[in-house]
């Protein structure tokens, strides 16, 4: 499951100069709302995670796989209510992924729709994030906050992060504005990738390393791509995985990889990248792990920007 413990954060006072404090709207995430008696059922059978014995204090983050097992959309889930569940996606691949999730509903009782109008996205970092958890911040953890619901994320720069979700109308949070292009890169160093339109149908879970993460659940259910995901796992080494990197030029997401002794056939792309604050970009890559532990990675072309591999915040998952 999502929940783990956070054992590096920094204090919510902290006074470090971590750029990882205050405030951001989350204009590019939207809202999808799934209501009715058969709501958690109906999910359960479609994501990579257990939404069947979600409770009101966890989040759920997930994958939406196609039947090949390739990611289409990546959601932080929660409910909100005992029959309403609330899945938090990149904006761009709502509507589609909301037109497709929908044929499959038929005969359940649950109602989905783009809900991103009646919600606003706030994410809080470092000394404006709020004490939702009794001792230790849990990863997961969710708490009812004024008029909206609190999720705590994973950590980012040792920092506390979390997405506050509230009723359109509502009173914004109070703290520092911290900018859309910041809050993006703490996204990028959490090493928790938001699946996009320019990567979607490009990775099996694995390859994002979201069964390190908590976004897999091989103990549940079917759903589309079980099989293909369960595979991937079980027989053999992964051969992909994803990856922090860092570049002194502009990365987007969808740019290729390359490695200077080959350039007919990338080796890796970038999935989410941001500007860093102490010059250029950083960013998660997905790529033969043969080819990120050995060989001099180039974006774009053989002979092009240098990438320079960084740590990863978190351990990858040898066993289940």
């Amino acid at each position: 499951m999502i929940i783990q413990r956070m054992t590096t954060l920094q204090s919510s006072h902290s006074t470090d100069m971590s750029p990882l404090h205050g405030v951001a709207q989350l204009t590019h995430l939207g809202v999808i709302k799934i209501e009715g008696e058969d709501a958690a059922k109906f999910i359960h059978g479609q994501l990579t995670q257990d939404f069947s014995l979600l409770d009101l204090h966890t989040a759920r983050l997930a994958a939406y796989c196609s039947p090949k097992g390739r990611v289409l959309a990546s959601f932080v889930g929660f409910k909100r209510g005992p029959d309403e569940i609330l899945l938090i996606c990149s904006r761009d691949l709502l509507a589609a992924t909301l037109k497709r999730l929908s044929m499959f509903v038929l005969r359940a009782k649950a109602r989905l729709q783009d809900a991103s109008d009646l919600f606003q996205i706030y994410g809080l970092a470092g000394d404006a994030t709020k004490n939702i958890a009794q001792g230790e911040a849990l990863t997961g953890a969710t708490g009812e906050f004024d008029e909206g619901v609190l999720v705590n994320l994973h950590p980012s720069q040792g920092m506390l992060r979390q997405l506050y979700v509230l009723p359109t109308g509502a009173p914004a949070p109070a703290g520092a504005t911290l900018s859309l292009e910041t809050w993006q890169w703490g996204e990028v160093q959490s090493g928790v990738a938001t699946v996009t339109s320019a990567v979607v149908d490009a990775y099996v879970p694995q390859m994002l390393n979201y069964e390190s993460v908590g976004a897999v659940n091989f103990k549940k259910g079917c759903y589309p791509g079980q099989e293909v995901v369960a595979r991937s796992q079980f027989r053999g080494t992964l051969k992909r995985r994803a990856a922090l990197a860092h570049a002194e030029v502009t990365m987007a997401p969808g740019d290729e990889i390359f490695t200077a002794e080959d350039d007919s056939q990338p080796v890796a792309t970038v999935v989410q990248a941001a500007p860093a604050p102490a010059g250029g970009f950083d960013a998660i890559i997905s790529g033969q792990v043969s080819a990120m532990e050995g060989a001099a990675l180039h974006l774009k072309t053989s002979d092009g920007a240098a990438l320079h591999l960084l740590p990863l915040p978190y351990p990858l998952l040898e066993d289940i």
